[in-house]
Protein backbone atom coordinates (compact mmCIF):
# COMPACT_ATOMS: atom_id res chain seq x y z
CA UNK A 1 0.00 0.00 0.00
CA UNK A 2 0.91 3.61 -0.55
CA UNK A 3 -0.25 5.41 2.58
CA UNK A 4 -0.61 9.18 2.87
CA UNK A 5 -1.72 11.79 5.36
CA UNK A 6 -3.85 14.42 3.67
CA UNK A 7 -6.35 17.25 3.94
CA UNK A 8 -9.12 18.24 1.56
CA UNK A 9 -9.48 21.71 3.11
CA UNK A 10 -7.13 23.99 5.02
CA UNK A 11 -9.12 23.89 8.25
CA UNK A 12 -9.85 20.17 8.07
CA UNK A 13 -8.15 17.66 10.34
CA UNK A 14 -5.46 15.47 8.81
CA UNK A 15 -6.69 12.09 7.58
CA UNK A 16 -5.16 8.73 6.69
CA UNK A 17 -5.53 7.59 3.11
CA UNK A 18 -4.28 5.04 0.62
CA UNK A 19 -3.37 6.04 -2.93
CA UNK A 20 -4.96 3.81 -5.56
CA UNK A 21 -4.28 5.02 -9.09
CA UNK A 22 -5.27 8.69 -9.19
CA UNK A 23 -7.52 8.47 -6.12
CA UNK A 24 -7.01 8.82 -2.38
CA UNK A 25 -9.15 6.39 -0.40
CA UNK A 26 -10.11 7.47 3.12
CA UNK A 27 -9.26 4.34 5.13
CA UNK A 28 -11.30 5.21 8.22
CA UNK A 29 -14.42 5.78 6.10
CA UNK A 30 -13.78 2.70 3.99
CA UNK A 31 -13.42 0.60 7.12
CA UNK A 32 -16.61 2.08 8.54
CA UNK A 33 -18.53 1.26 5.36
CA UNK A 34 -17.29 -2.33 5.55
CA UNK A 35 -17.78 -2.73 9.29
CA UNK A 36 -14.04 -2.98 9.89
CA UNK A 37 -12.70 -0.37 12.35
CA UNK A 38 -9.65 1.42 10.98
CA UNK A 39 -8.06 4.58 12.43
CA UNK A 40 -7.81 7.93 10.68
CA UNK A 41 -4.26 8.63 11.83
CA UNK A 42 -0.97 7.20 10.50
CA UNK A 43 0.65 6.56 13.88
CA UNK A 44 -2.48 4.85 15.21
CA UNK A 45 -2.54 2.69 12.07
CA UNK A 46 1.13 1.72 12.49
CA UNK A 47 0.47 0.87 16.15
CA UNK A 48 -2.09 -1.76 15.10
CA UNK A 49 0.61 -3.73 13.28
CA UNK A 50 0.24 -6.27 10.45
CA UNK A 51 -3.46 -6.89 11.16
CA UNK A 52 -4.28 -3.31 10.12
CA UNK A 53 -2.16 -3.59 6.97
CA UNK A 54 -3.81 -6.88 6.03
CA UNK A 55 -7.32 -5.57 6.73
CA UNK A 56 -6.79 -2.37 4.74
CA UNK A 57 -5.16 -4.22 1.85
CA UNK A 58 -8.08 -6.62 1.68
CA UNK A 59 -10.64 -3.83 1.70
CA UNK A 60 -8.85 -1.90 -1.03
CA UNK A 61 -8.84 -4.99 -3.26
CA UNK A 62 -12.48 -5.80 -2.52
CA UNK A 63 -13.82 -2.33 -3.24
CA UNK A 64 -11.48 -1.17 -6.03
CA UNK A 65 -13.51 0.50 -8.77
CA UNK A 66 -16.67 0.56 -6.66
CA UNK A 67 -15.73 2.75 -3.74
CA UNK A 68 -18.46 3.48 -1.16
CA UNK A 69 -19.81 7.03 -1.24
CA UNK A 70 -17.52 9.51 0.50
CA UNK A 71 -14.44 7.30 0.57
CA UNK A 72 -12.74 8.23 -2.73
CA UNK A 73 -11.23 11.62 -3.60
CA UNK A 74 -9.21 12.63 -6.69
CA UNK A 75 -5.54 12.87 -5.72
CA UNK A 76 -5.34 16.28 -7.38
CA UNK A 77 -7.99 17.60 -4.96
CA UNK A 78 -6.10 16.85 -1.75
CA UNK A 79 -3.14 18.41 -0.04
CA UNK A 80 -0.57 15.83 1.02
CA UNK A 81 1.09 16.34 4.39
CA UNK A 82 4.15 14.61 5.76
CA UNK A 83 3.06 10.97 6.23
CA UNK A 84 3.74 11.38 9.96
CA UNK A 85 3.26 15.13 10.44
CA UNK A 86 4.61 15.06 13.99
CA UNK A 87 6.96 12.14 14.75
CA UNK A 88 6.83 10.96 18.34
CA UNK A 89 10.51 11.60 18.84
CA UNK A 90 13.62 12.70 17.00
CA UNK A 91 14.43 11.21 13.62
CA UNK A 92 17.51 8.99 13.69
CA UNK A 93 19.88 10.32 11.01
CA UNK A 94 22.80 8.33 9.66
CA UNK A 95 25.89 10.19 8.51
CA UNK A 96 28.61 9.07 6.11
CA UNK A 97 26.77 5.91 5.01
CA UNK A 98 27.78 5.86 1.33
CA UNK A 99 31.45 5.28 0.46
CA UNK A 100 31.74 8.11 -2.08
CA UNK A 101 30.06 10.54 0.33
CA UNK A 102 32.68 9.68 2.95
CA UNK A 103 35.38 10.71 0.50
CA UNK A 104 33.73 13.97 -0.58
CA UNK A 105 32.99 14.91 3.04
CA UNK A 106 36.61 14.35 4.04
CA UNK A 107 37.66 16.91 1.40
CA UNK A 108 35.17 19.60 2.34
CA UNK A 109 33.76 19.04 5.81
CA UNK A 110 36.79 18.05 7.89
CA UNK A 111 35.49 14.53 8.49
CA UNK A 112 37.77 11.49 8.44
CA UNK A 113 38.79 10.00 5.10
CA UNK A 114 38.56 6.54 6.66
CA UNK A 115 35.33 4.60 6.34
CA UNK A 116 33.34 4.50 9.60
CA UNK A 117 33.59 1.19 11.44
CA UNK A 118 30.21 1.80 13.10
CA UNK A 119 27.18 3.84 11.99
CA UNK A 120 27.46 7.59 12.58
CA UNK A 121 24.20 8.61 14.26
CA UNK A 122 22.70 12.06 14.77
CA UNK A 123 19.12 13.29 15.16
CA UNK A 124 16.63 15.75 13.72
CA UNK A 125 13.80 16.96 15.98
CA UNK A 126 10.13 16.47 15.08
CA UNK A 127 9.81 20.22 14.40
CA UNK A 128 12.15 19.87 11.41
CA UNK A 129 9.56 17.85 9.46
CA UNK A 130 7.62 19.38 6.56
CA UNK A 131 5.34 17.78 4.01
CA UNK A 132 5.34 17.70 0.20
CA UNK A 133 5.55 21.12 -1.43
CA UNK A 134 6.18 23.06 1.75
CA UNK A 135 8.96 25.63 1.75
CA UNK A 136 12.49 25.02 2.98
CA UNK A 137 13.47 28.11 4.93
CA UNK A 138 16.71 29.94 4.19
CA UNK A 139 17.66 32.17 7.11
CA UNK A 140 20.61 34.25 5.91
CA UNK A 141 21.29 35.38 9.48
CA UNK A 142 22.12 31.79 10.40
CA UNK A 143 23.53 30.14 7.28
CA UNK A 144 25.19 30.87 3.96
CA UNK A 145 25.80 27.16 3.29
CA UNK A 146 22.42 25.46 2.93
CA UNK A 147 22.89 21.98 1.48
CA UNK A 148 20.85 19.00 0.25
CA UNK A 149 20.89 15.22 0.85
CA UNK A 150 18.40 12.71 -0.59
CA UNK A 151 17.78 9.71 1.67
CA UNK A 152 15.70 6.56 2.00
CA UNK A 153 13.63 6.77 5.19
CA UNK A 154 12.77 3.63 7.17
CA UNK A 155 9.64 3.66 9.34
CA UNK A 156 9.57 1.19 12.22
CA UNK A 157 6.48 -0.97 12.67
CA UNK A 158 6.93 -2.17 16.22
CA UNK A 159 9.02 -1.88 19.33
CA UNK A 160 12.61 -3.02 18.74
CA UNK A 161 15.08 -3.54 21.54
CA UNK A 162 18.36 -5.41 21.03
CA UNK A 163 17.16 -6.79 17.71
CA UNK A 164 19.31 -9.30 15.83
CA UNK A 165 20.42 -8.13 12.40
CA UNK A 166 18.93 -11.25 10.79
CA UNK A 167 15.48 -10.35 12.16
CA UNK A 168 15.62 -6.57 11.73
CA UNK A 169 13.60 -6.18 8.52
CA UNK A 170 10.66 -7.90 10.24
CA UNK A 171 10.37 -4.76 12.40
CA UNK A 172 9.99 -2.37 9.45
CA UNK A 173 6.55 -0.94 8.65
CA UNK A 174 7.53 0.79 5.44
CA UNK A 175 9.70 3.23 3.54
CA UNK A 176 9.56 6.86 2.46
CA UNK A 177 11.72 9.71 1.13
CA UNK A 178 13.51 12.29 3.23
CA UNK A 179 15.66 15.26 2.29
CA UNK A 180 18.24 15.91 4.99
CA UNK A 181 18.71 19.66 4.66
CA UNK A 182 21.91 20.84 6.36
CA UNK A 183 23.39 24.22 7.24
CA UNK A 184 27.04 23.27 6.81
CA UNK A 185 28.34 26.38 8.56
CA UNK A 186 26.27 25.60 11.69
CA UNK A 187 28.16 22.54 12.89
CA UNK A 188 29.32 23.12 16.44
CA UNK A 189 32.40 21.27 17.72
CA UNK A 190 31.48 18.25 15.61
CA UNK A 191 27.87 18.13 16.82
CA UNK A 192 25.36 18.19 13.99
CA UNK A 193 21.90 18.76 15.46
CA UNK A 194 21.97 22.56 15.07
CA UNK A 195 23.14 22.12 11.49
CA UNK A 196 20.54 19.52 10.57
CA UNK A 197 17.68 20.05 13.00
CA UNK A 198 16.44 23.53 12.16
CA UNK A 199 12.81 24.15 11.25
CA UNK A 200 11.90 22.82 7.75
CA UNK A 201 15.13 20.82 7.45
CA UNK A 202 13.30 17.48 7.28
CA UNK A 203 11.16 17.28 4.11
CA UNK A 204 9.39 13.91 4.34
CA UNK A 205 6.99 11.97 2.09
CA UNK A 206 5.10 11.98 -0.18
CA UNK A 207 3.88 8.63 1.13
CA UNK A 208 4.88 5.55 3.09
CA UNK A 209 5.10 2.41 0.98
CA UNK A 210 4.47 -0.63 3.18
CA UNK A 211 7.33 -3.08 3.54
CA UNK A 212 5.54 -5.90 1.70
CA UNK A 213 5.91 -3.88 -1.52
CA UNK A 214 9.66 -3.32 -1.03
CA UNK A 215 11.08 -6.65 0.15
CA UNK A 216 14.65 -5.47 -0.49
CA UNK A 217 15.35 -1.80 0.35
CA UNK A 218 18.89 -2.08 -1.07
CA UNK A 219 18.03 -2.07 -4.79
CA UNK A 220 16.41 1.37 -5.09
CA UNK A 221 17.62 4.20 -7.28
CA UNK A 222 17.66 7.58 -5.54
CA UNK A 223 18.34 11.00 -7.00
CA UNK A 224 18.09 14.72 -6.33
CA UNK A 225 17.89 17.75 -8.59
CA UNK A 226 18.19 21.48 -7.94
CA UNK A 227 16.34 23.65 -10.47
CA UNK A 228 16.08 20.61 -12.74
CA UNK A 229 19.81 19.85 -12.73
CA UNK A 230 20.81 16.43 -11.36
CA UNK A 231 23.08 16.70 -8.33
CA UNK A 232 22.81 13.21 -6.83
CA UNK A 233 22.15 9.89 -8.57
CA UNK A 234 22.90 6.56 -6.95
CA UNK A 235 21.39 3.35 -5.59
CA UNK A 236 20.75 2.15 -2.06
CA UNK A 237 22.96 -0.90 -2.72
CA UNK A 238 25.91 1.44 -2.10
CA UNK A 239 25.01 1.92 1.57
CA UNK A 240 27.97 1.16 3.79
CA UNK A 241 25.72 -0.05 6.62
CA UNK A 242 22.54 -1.69 5.34
CA UNK A 243 19.12 -1.23 6.94
CA UNK A 244 19.24 -4.39 9.11
CA UNK A 245 22.62 -3.35 10.50
CA UNK A 246 21.32 0.13 11.32
CA UNK A 247 18.28 -1.23 13.17
CA UNK A 248 20.40 -3.73 15.10
CA UNK A 249 22.99 -1.10 16.00
CA UNK A 250 20.53 1.57 17.19
CA UNK A 251 18.30 -0.88 19.05
CA UNK A 252 21.30 -2.31 20.90
CA UNK A 253 21.36 0.89 22.97
CA UNK A 254 18.12 2.80 22.29
CA UNK A 255 14.66 1.32 22.01
CA UNK A 256 13.07 1.91 18.63
CA UNK A 257 9.29 2.24 18.70
CA UNK A 258 6.46 2.00 16.19
CA UNK A 259 6.53 5.07 13.97
CA UNK A 260 10.17 5.90 14.61
CA UNK A 261 12.04 7.07 11.50
CA UNK A 262 15.59 6.26 10.41
CA UNK A 263 17.03 8.42 7.59
CA UNK A 264 19.63 6.07 6.14
CA UNK A 265 22.22 8.46 4.74
CA UNK A 266 22.98 10.09 1.42
CA UNK A 267 25.18 9.31 -1.60
CA UNK A 268 27.77 11.61 -3.14
CA UNK A 269 26.82 14.84 -4.88
CA UNK A 270 26.02 17.18 -2.00
CA UNK A 271 26.73 20.86 -2.49
CA UNK A 272 29.59 20.95 0.01
CA UNK A 273 31.47 18.29 -1.96
CA UNK A 274 31.41 20.13 -5.27
CA UNK A 275 34.20 22.19 -6.77
CA UNK A 276 33.34 25.00 -6.48
CA UNK A 277 30.90 24.37 -3.65
CA UNK A 278 27.21 24.96 -4.35
CA UNK A 279 24.48 26.01 -1.91
CA UNK A 280 20.72 26.43 -1.87
CA UNK A 281 19.33 29.96 -2.13
CA UNK A 282 15.85 31.51 -2.06
CA UNK A 283 14.13 30.81 -5.35
CA UNK A 284 15.70 27.38 -5.83
CA UNK A 285 13.57 24.25 -6.16
CA UNK A 286 14.77 20.91 -4.81
CA UNK A 287 13.34 17.58 -6.03
CA UNK A 288 14.26 14.22 -4.46
CA UNK A 289 13.15 10.83 -5.75
CA UNK A 290 13.44 7.28 -4.45
CA UNK A 291 12.42 4.47 -6.79
CA UNK A 292 9.10 2.74 -5.97
CA UNK A 293 8.21 5.48 -3.46
CA UNK A 294 7.93 8.86 -5.14
CA UNK A 295 9.21 12.42 -5.41
CA UNK A 296 9.39 15.34 -3.02
CA UNK A 297 9.45 18.85 -4.50
CA UNK A 298 10.24 21.88 -2.32
CA UNK A 299 10.92 25.57 -2.96
CA UNK A 300 13.54 27.42 -0.94
CA UNK A 301 12.33 30.71 0.55
CA UNK A 302 13.92 33.51 2.54
CA UNK A 303 12.81 34.10 6.12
Amino acid sequence: MRLVTYRTAVAEAAKLGAVVGDRVIDLERLGSAAGVPLPGDMLAFIDLGPDAVNAATGLLKSYEGKWPVGTSIPLENVRLLAPIPRPRKNIFGIGLNYVEHVEESSRSLDTSKDLPTKPVIFSKPPTSVIGPGEAIEHNAKITQQLDWEVELAVIMGRRAQRVAEADALNYVFGYSVMIDISARDCRRAGQWIYSKGQDTYGPFGPCIVTADEIPDPHVLDLSLTVNGVTKQSSNTRHMLFKVPHLIADISAAMTLEAGDIIATGTPEGVGAGRNPQEWLWPGDVVEATVEKIGTLRHPVVAV
